[in-house]
């Protein structure tokens, strides 16, 4: 099999291993930029190589609106379209379809709706979703899922329902082959009755990996660590567990402590675009007079490009300026603090310090997790 999951060490809950794909192996826990549009935005998949970054995420969704998925299988795939040699992970679609398309119609067979681009009626189904990610290539597809408010129970609970139903029909649309692994997808809000409803039913399906979806959508984070709490244990041990969506670093840390294995999240670049950077002591805006003369860098610890070349007095005058350079520095800083931050932990799980590193790292960025609620 050219995919499979292999766990090499555990301390609690938190677990390093390897997840073995086609096109690399995969250190977990690891954290995987997003490349919406087949594009980690203003960064190169070379910077991606040297920042160390073994998975990238790609989006369905967009994809699919364009360029399409039919160009990209007929010129290679999406590993030689946006030229990135490892291994890629394709959402389903499904959180784009509820959070920025104007739903027409739900049902049992799928999701009517207008995209966000032209208003077109675009219809997508769980044999659709399952198609459109099998020609983009990714190493790592999901199943096609509903994705409600997540505190509102009744609305969770026909979610749960036709989430698992659809992902009978992914499974039945997709070959297990061993080339493409199809996540099943958790759901269940913040509802730990719901959530165990959820995994029971998906674990008969004997996917090769479950995410755990419907969070970092709106409950605090008080409540999403309650739900991971409920959650994570009820995956199976042995296949990889993704948290979707989830990207601060201290939701990183708060996770891998309590088994979670992948992340993805647009924040590191999202936060460059409007100016801030992710250091040790906490974010920083580097729009702020008081980086007018910094001639120190982001962050005293980082080993970054950025850092380790460009002052903050520097970046401050680019992000003013609206300099496209600067987009790409602040970039390039925040994955490789996410990225970095991840594989210490991965290290700190194989040496039996992780909880040491966890109290110092949250003690250092100066957040109380369960009080903070910004995403």
């Amino acid at each position: 099999m050219s995919f499979y999951f292999e766990t090499l060490k555990m301390q609690g809950r938190a677990r390093a291993g390897i997840l073995h794909t086609p096109h690399g192996a995969i250190p977990t826990p690891v954290f995987a930029p997003v490349g919406t549009l087949a594009t980690v935005k203003a960064v190169p998949p070379r910077d991606l190589h040297e920042i160390g970054a073994t998975l990238v995420l790609a989006n369905t969704y967009h994809l699919h609106l364009r360029p399409g998925e039919d160009l990209i299988r007929d010129l290679g795939g999406l590993h030689r379209f946006m030229g990135w040699t490892g291994p890629i992970l394709t959402d389903s679609g499904g959180f784009q379809v509820f959070s920025l398309g104007e739903i027409n119609h739900i049902d049992d067979e799928g999701v009517t709706f207008r995209n966000h681009i032209d208003g077109g009626q675009e219809r997508l189904t769980p044999e659709s979703a399952t198609q459109i990610q099998q020609k983009l290539g990714a190493d790592i597809i999901m199943c096609f899922d509903e994705c409600p408010s997540p505190t509102d129970y009744e609305q969770v609970m026909r979610a749960v329902e036709r989430t698992n139903r659809w992902a009978v029909r992914c499974r039945e649309r997709h070959p297990d082959d061993g080339q493409q692994a199809l996540f099943g997808i958790q759901q269940g809000g913040v509802f730990a009755a719901l959530r165990e409803r959820s995994i029971d039913f998906l674990r008969d399906l004997d996917f090769p990996g479950y995410a755990i979806g419907g969070l970092a959508v709106g409950e605090t984070k008080a409540e999403m660590y309650s739900t991971l709490d409920v959650s994570v244990p009820l995956l199976p041990e042995h296949k990889p567990r993704y948290l979707m969506g989830v990207g601060a670093p201290d939701d990183l840390a708060e996770a891998i402590t309590r088994g979670v294995d992948i992340f993805d999240c647009v924040l590191p670049t999202r936060l460059a675009r409007h100016g801030s950077a992710f250091t040790r002591g906490g974010r920083i805006n580097m729009r702020n007079l008081e980086f007018a003369r910094d001639e120190s860098p982001v962050d005293l610890t980082c080993t970054c490009y950025c850092c380790q070349h460009f002052t903050r007095a520097y970046l401050r005058h680019l992000v003013q300026t609206k300099e496209l350079l600067g987009h790409y520095l602040l970039s390039v800083h925040n994955i490789h603090f996410l990225v970095k931050h991840v594989q210490a932990m991965r290290e700190a799980i194989l040496t039996e310090t992780l909880p040491a590193y966890v109290n110092d790292f949250l003690h250092a960025y100066g957040l109380n997790p369960a009080e903070d609620t910004e995403r």
